[in-house]
């Protein structure tokens, strides 16, 4: 088991705080909106260990900074390992871990999508309620639109969410949505105006936190459970794809 108090301020791309139950787990990259980078990477997958550990959370939040949830990505805190076997061994295993961590906390988990969420947007989308700003979108910005295949698990959530063929076109052409197209689509639950993003999240929160604690726990665990399947089945396959073409990527 784990403490809030072990882990709140032990994540430096990631701001958390507990009422009644109720974790709120802000990303941020120095109090602004969330670049991702390799801090980022390295870091939520661990932090989804300590989250779910934690007997105390009821309901997850998963929060924004600012006018973004994430649109930008700092390759180069990544360094120069990318391309290489050794490196690329290091993704592989983050961005396992990442995706199935998060999926393992046994709590129900909101999302609200404060902004453009461009890069790693399955994350927001993977959660039991997906609430959106009306200044969202959603796109998978830095895979094919960049070179690379979009194998780390976006190849599993996109088809899953929109439909095989609207989800393999979104991914191949770099299409972004709308919050009201992702709406439309059935990717996200409600449209809000931003400035009542937040309040009707903790709502929610409020609304899910009264039920009993093993009715939260295994009523999160049944309906994430052919998720988890289907990330057992394809996603190290598909960070295994996406390393092999990288390996093959001219380098300057």
């Amino acid at each position: 088991m784990s403490q809030l108090e072990d882990y709140a301020n032990k994540y430096e791309t990631m701001k958390m705080q507990r009422r009644n139950g109720i974790l709120e787990v802000t990303f941020h990259v120095n109090d602004g909106p969330l670049v991702w980078n390799e801090p980022a990477h390295r870091e939520i997958g661990h932090a989804c260990v300590d989250i779910g550990a934690d007997p105390e959370n009821k309901v997850v939040i998963l929060a924004g900074t600012g006018d973004s949830y994430c649109a930008d990505i700092d390759f180069a805190s990544f360094g120069d390992s990318l391309g290489t076997p050794r490196g690329w061994d290091t993704v592989y295993w983050e961005g396992k871990r990442l995706l199935m961590n998060l999926l393992d906390i046994p709590v129900p988990m909101i999302s609200a999508v404060n902004g453009p969420a461009l890069i790693h947007a399955e994350i927001p989308v993977l959660c039991d309620i997906v609430l959106a700003s009306e200044a969202a979108a959603f796109q998978d910005a830095p895979h094919f639109p960049n070179g690379i295949v979009p194998g780390d698990g976006v190849h599993l959530v996109w088809p899953l969410l929109l439909g095989a063929n609207r989800g393999r076109y979104f991914l191949l052409t770099g299409q972004k949505l709308s919050a009201q197209e992702a709406l439309s689509l059935g990717v996200v639950n409600e449209v809000l105006p931003p400035d009542q993003l937040s309040a009707r999240a903790w709502e929610l929160a409020e609304q899910l936190a009264k039920q009993p604690p093993l009715t939260l726990r295994y009523a999160r665990i049944s309906i994430t459970h052919q998720i988890k399947k289907l990330m057992l089945d394809g996603l190290g396959y598909g960070l295994a794809l996406e390393g092999m073409a990288v390996m093959d990527m001219p380098r300057s």
